[in-house]
């Protein structure tokens, strides 16, 4: 016997919503953005013209695509016309992929992060989090850019050297001429256009053209025609070129030409396990009970200089700051310490010797500087031979951030004859110290907290915080490429993952609530 089998439309369900779980994710997609300020939305849409989809039905669609690892706008618009719970959220409307990805890209680029920040809020409203422990850590995702176009700092200048040096070559020569041929010179003399310390496109080109009036006078001069031609074919294009890309790369030291935003950075995925640069993103997140609470893409490969502006980007979408800051060592440099006493938050981060200062070799070490003792009265440092090491001199520098670090320099009178010279220091007479006595007293502060007990358990926490969220986005949706180009798009996308993430978490959170229940 059979179950009974027909293609009759009349035993199809009228509505779509019965055939969707209780718990299922499209169901909670639906609440939390059908409960969100349709303000939040409108304000994309400037009026006029005909009549668009509904910002929040389009919202739904892609929220839920990107929590079922479906990323191209073509699969998008393919599932709304043949799957059931993008249907039902579509209401049986079918936008096309174009309509689906300029909504994506360009219609929400200055709303996406408010409505991210209206679901913060709901789920601060239910519980779900606090806004009080950040765990922020980041990860590297390569970029949508060809892994062999790349434009590096180094080359560019080095390139631009050796044209400018031929350019002033050129026009020494030039000059060199005019004066054996005993002529007046009429004009900016070119010499002085090939001395000037910064060697412009505009500077070049005004040449060219004090050298095409000379050839118009003198159209036999075969040195001033073969310096025309170059500087009109070769030169002024590679400089403009050259200033270009140098505009490109501001303070990287490199660029890739498919995606100028891109950064070529070490990523951990090294399948030719040759330690193969590609083109990619620093992306930092911020978690609280493994929700997304704040995200920001970097286009530097470390994370020490990052921390600042992504918390800056937080305090912008969410209105104010967590209570507490808990990261790993890659942040634990004297500015990010200096910003969050600031802003009065809470800093669990660790400095880059934290562990090994509780190693026997590290404490046995008489050169590390933790091992002396320093006298706040007198400003001095006793190394562990009894030398005293007197104050010099302060330097000041500054971050490219504009952070100013003060260094005082200390020296012992002499330290011929002391048994620990050799493992202490190279010099022949004396040893000298840089030390910076703010970053040792927020290296204080920051030891004691991370060794309380409290402090002990949010580090551990920190493992299986935000590692389990990349875990997720990379290996559970597999988002390991990014599909836009250029740093605003492909923010947003991480804005449409992060959304994702987060009504994912609410669903499994759920799940787990509904089985204690039962138990």
């Amino acid at each position: 016997m059979f179950i009974q089998y027909t293609m009759d439309q009349l035993c199809l369900p009228m509505d779509l919503e019965m055939d969707i779980p209780p718990r299922h994710v499209a169901r909670v997609i639906n609440s939390f953005i059908n409960r969100l300020d349709d303000s939040l939305f409108t304000a994309a849409y400037p009026g006029g013209g005909r009549d668009s989809y509904h910002p929040k039905m389009l919202t739904k669609i892609i929220v839920y695509a990107y929590s079922q690892r479906i990323y191209s706008s073509r699969q998008i618009a393919k599932a709304v016309r043949e799957n059931i719970p993008f249907m039902w959220l579509a209401g049986r409307q079918q936008p096309d992929f174009r309509t689906i990805n300029r909504f994506r890209s360009e219609r929400m680029k200055d709303q996406l992060e408010k409505i991210f920040a209206g679901i913060l809020q709901l789920l601060v409203a239910e519980g779900y989090i606090k806004l009080e422990n950040y765990f922020v850590d980041g990860t590297k995702i390569e970029a949508n850019a060809n892994r062999y176009t790349f434009v590096w700092g180094k080359a560019v200048k080095k390139q631009k050297a050796r044209l400018e040096e031929k350019v002033k070559q050129l026009f020494i020569e030039i000059e060199q001429q005019e004066i054996q041929e005993d002529k007046e010179h009429n004009g900016k003399d070119l010499l002085e256009l090939g001395e000037d310390i910064d060697l412009t496109s505009e500077s070049m080109e005004e040449a060219l053209i004090m050298l095409e009036a000379k050839l118009k006078s003198e159209p036999k001069n075969k040195t001033v025609k073969k310096a025309v031609r170059q500087l009109r074919k070769d030169f002024v294009p590679r400089q403009r070129k050259y200033e270009t890309q140098l505009q490109i790369l501001g303070e990287r030291n490199s660029f890739s030409k498919t995606d100028p935003d891109a950064t070529f950075m070490r990523m951990k995925e090294d399948h030719m396990r040759n330690g193969q640069l590609k083109p990619g993103y620093n992306v930092q997140v911020g978690t609280e009970n493994q929700f997304i609470v704040g995200y920001s893409l970097h286009q530097r490969p470390t994370d020490t200089r990052c921390l600042i502006p992504h918390l800056n980007k937080v305090k912008e979408t969410i209105g104010r700051l967590p209570k507490t800051v808990i990261a790993d060592a890659g942040y634990g440099g004297e500015e990010n310490y200096a910003y969050l006493e600031k802003e009065n938050m809470e800093a669990l981060v660790k400095y880059n010797s934290f562990h090994k200062e509780v190693s026997k070799a590290w404490r046995n070490d008489v050169a590390r500087l933790e091992n002396w003792t320093y006298n706040e009265d007198k400003d001095n440092w006793v190394c562990p031979n009894g030398r005293t090491l007197h104050f010099i001199r302060e330097s000041k520098s500054k971050t490219d951030s504009g952070y100013g670090v003060k260094l005082r320099i200390y020296r012992s009178e002499n330290c011929e004859g002391c048994p620990f010279k050799e493992k202490c220091t190279k010099s022949e007479r004396s040893r000298e110290i840089r030390v910076s006595l703010e970053y040792l007293r927020y290296k204080k502060v920051a030891r004691e907290k991370l060794r309380s007990e409290d402090g002990r358990k949010l580090s551990v926490q920190r493992m299986v915080e935000v590692e389990s969220v990349f875990g997720q986005m990379k290996n559970n949706r597999g988002f390991r490429r990014f599909l836009l180009r250029g740093l605003p798009k492909v923010s947003l996308e991480v804005g449409w993952l992060s959304l994702a993430h987060n009504l994912l978490k609410v669903v499994t959170t759920e799940q787990k609530r509904h089985i204690v229940g039962q138990e």
